[in-house]
């Protein structure tokens, strides 16, 4: 049991992975997914943009967002919704990062670990190895 304060009201609750915020906050975000549902739901409504179904339900883009990652709303069905790349700030529909991101991440990944595998390659002592020559005494 892990209990908490709500990040929207500051009420102790008890957070688990279902939810993440109290119950009275829980039931008013659950009347704006209504409120924001019921809008995307009607077929004129369905190619709308973020902007548009913030302005026409009063609903916040941050909320909004929360409903679209944990998908509540499934964006196959709305295809001008998306969010902000983490990175960048780019209009995406799945994970947290644009694919250009994702690609300049590998690519520096990439390179750390090529400067990585030359910094262990210079850096193995160079093994060296001695022929004893027999002395005449030792025998």
């Amino acid at each position: 049991m892990n209990l908490e304060n709500c990040p929207n009201c500051g009420r102790l609750f008890v957070k688990n992975q279902f939810r993440d915020i109290c119950d009275l906050c829980y039931r008013e975000e659950e009347k704006e997914f209504t409120k924001v549902y019921n809008y995307m739901r009607k077929r004129e409504n369905r190619m709308a943009t973020l902007s548009e179904v913030v302005e026409a339900t009063g609903v916040s883009e941050r909320l909004i967002m929360k409903f679209i990652k944990s998908g509540r709303l499934q964006l196959a069905n709305f295809p001008n919704l998306g969010y902000p790349c983490s990175r960048c700030g780019a209009i995406i529909r799945e994970g947290k990062l644009c694919v250009s991101c994702k690609q300049d991440l590998s690519q520096q990944v990439e390179q750390l670990q090529k400067e990585e595998t030359k910094k262990k390659e210079s850096s193995r002592p160079t093994t060296v190895y001695y022929t004893k020559k027999d002395d005449p005494k030792d025998s």
